[in-house]
């Protein structure tokens, strides 16, 4: 959480010092519309984490084709070092109900497909944060919407791909543990 909430505050200095200084508007309407953007990025992710909670799990299944994660995509990750800085993103599905900061029962099959689910409804909850991030341009007259809500649109951009590489890295993981667990539980239950 320090390390996004340093990255926010870092592109809010850099962004209202640059149009202070290029005198694109008077220094407290630029401070005014920089915090009233992030403001906005942070309404506008909140609003759609909150509507994706509500959607029912039959969406964001196991199965689901649309959060499959190619071989192709599994090198990107491994070449992006995912691995490496992934537990540094900030990860807030605690305030949904659900935490994946880690895997609190390893070896419950429910359990990994819950997870598996609440990692696909983060990766759309993410995805639709992206161009939801640019609508705080459509509230700013003139320059400002260039100058202001554009590189805070950008910066949450990034600080939105970031979770999504993290949630589709650990996908194929889960789903590899999923399909041994399940064929555990069978074994079991059918006395082998």
């Amino acid at each position: 959480m320090t390390l996004y909430l340093s990255v926010i505050g870092i592109a809010a200095t850099i962004i209202s010092a640059i149009n202070i200084a290029c005198n694109t508007a008077m220094w407290y309407y630029v401070i005014i519309a920089v915090i009233w953007c992030i403001a906005l990025q942070f309404a506008a992710d909140g609003t759609i984490a909150i509507i994706i909670n509500k959607m029912p799990n039959r969406y964001f299944g196991v199965d689901n084709r649309h959060y499959f994660v190619s071989e192709r995509e599994v090198r990107l990750y491994k070449r992006l070092n995912v691995r490496r800085w992934k537990d540094k993103v900030w990860e807030l599905g605690g305030l949904g109900g659900f935490s994946k900061k880690s895997l609190a029962e390893p070896n419950s099959p429910e359990y990994i497909e819950r997870f598996i689910i609440e990692c696909n409804k983060g990766v759309l909850t993410h995805r639709l944060s992206y161009p939801a991030g640019f609508l705080a341009m459509l509230t700013l007259p003139n320059v400002c919407s260039l100058t202001v809500a554009l590189p805070v649109a950008v910066v949450n951009v990034f600080l939105n791909i970031l979770p999504t590489l993290a949630l589709r890295y650990n996908t194929p993981m889960l789903q590899k543990a999923l399909k041994r667990l399940k064929r555990k539980r069978e074994l079991v239950t059918s006395g082998k």
